[in-house]
């Protein structure tokens, strides 16, 4: 198994699963035409379970190709219902390896705007980016970001975590993140993949200021914190919340969503994560891999978007910017997120808009949202 994950990371999952996909249907054609020639020449066959299983097992293609080239089985019902299937079993992984070789490798900019009756009138349409799990990106593409969102007029910059700590990569990521120009600054969390002792050196070498179960206020009624990883130490959401102040509007950070469901979160006003990537390699979006409880113990509950925490905190959990080494992105694009922030009476509309939302999502992430 390990020399199979090391291969997988090494070499990567599309490149392998393409070569089989080469090899198991130029073997499935030969197979088909050498039981031709093999009836032909009325010599020991091929058997039909045999040319079925690899037909439907990613054969399909080499199966058409090999009936209708030596003209073999071609008028036999359960071989043509055998390709077609195998056909679909083919094209359904070729769909999301040319989603994972195309749009997957482009970020999306998604703008949200966010309604509390805690947020303070007097900072309406304030602006919050939200990047988190930067892993290998390269420094080009956080350098295209960076210029993209010096156009978004931001306010704030904040950073969910997780960079490549195996050498000096995520200097190189916290150097591009520094020339993203903001009213507020920039401020940040560790990941599980992060060193926090050399993450929070660099990034107070290059001005951002990390948050160490800790906060501070960012603008009257206006207070952001920040909790460890709970996989590596301590959070505790309590401790960084303590120095706000009754009214205020607080913005939590948490790299793992996870904590918002054995903390107690009534005083925090939205959560934002990352850590779960959208699930990374999914079926047609739905996260399936989530579903095994390696990298949250709640499934697809906090899979990607807004769910609500154990106290019914709303949390936004982003798919995150960067890519994890030589996994790919299947249907899981990288984003990054901007809040456009705004105060509202009572918080029935924002409650009510994120219902009709969940209404109108496709049925898979419907459910995913209350496992």
């Amino acid at each position: 198994m390990r020399f199979i994950w090391h291969l997988i990371f090494n070499f990567g999952i599309i490149e392998l699963f393409s070569i089989f996909f080469i090899a198991i249907n130029v073997f499935t054609f030969l197979l088909y035409v050498i039981d031709k020639r093999r009836a032909i020449k009325g010599k020991w066959r091929i058997s039909e379970n045999m040319l079925i299983f690899f037909t439907v097992s990613f054969g399909g293609l080499g199966a058409l190709l090999g009936m209708y080239t030596a003209r073999h089985k071609t008028k036999k019902r359960k071989f043509k219902i055998a390709a077609v299937i195998g056909l679909i079993a083919v094209t359904i992984p070729v769909i999301h390896i040319i989603h994972a070789l195309t749009l997957d490798r482009i970020i999306v900019y998604r703008e949200i705007q966010f309604h509390s009756e805690n947020w303070p009138v007097e900072l309406n349409g304030y602006r919050i980016a939200f990047m988190t799990d930067m892993h290998v990106i390269p420094d080009e593409d956080m350098r295209a970001v960076a210029s993209e969102l010096n156009e978004r007029n931001l306010d704030l910059l904040i950073l969910g975590g997780d960079f490549s700590m195996n050498n000096s990569h995520y200097v190189g990521t916290l150097r591009e993140i520094s020339a993203i120009n903001t009213t507020d600054g920039i401020f940040g969390v560790e990941g599980n993949h992060d060193d926090y002792i050399r993450l929070f050196a660099a990034k107070k070498l290059h001005g951002i200021t990390p948050l160490d179960n800790n906060g501070i206020h960012i603008q009257d009624g206006f207070y952001l914190a920040g909790v460890r990883d709970m996989w590596n130490r301590d959070p505790n959401i309590n401790e960084a919340i303590s120095d706000a102040y009754e009214n205020d509007f607080i913005l939590l950070i948490s790299h793992n969503p996870d904590v918002s469901m054995i903390q107690d979160t009534n005083e925090v006003d939205l959560i934002l994560s990352g850590h779960t990537h959208r699930g990374q390699i999914t079926f047609f979006g739905f996260p399936m891999y989530l579903l095994l409880d390696h990298i949250t113990s709640y499934r697809t509950r906090f899979g990607y978007e807004f769910a609500y925490s154990r106290d019914e905190t709303p949390v936004f959990t982003s798919s995150g910017v960067g890519v994890y080494y030589n996994v790919p992105r299947i249907f899981a694009r990288p984003e990054v997120v901007i809040f456009t922030m705004y105060s509202y009476p009572c918080n029935t509309m924002y409650n009510t808009v994120l219902s009709w939302k969940f209404l109108f999502l496709p049925l898979s992430r419907a459910l995913a949202l209350h496992w």
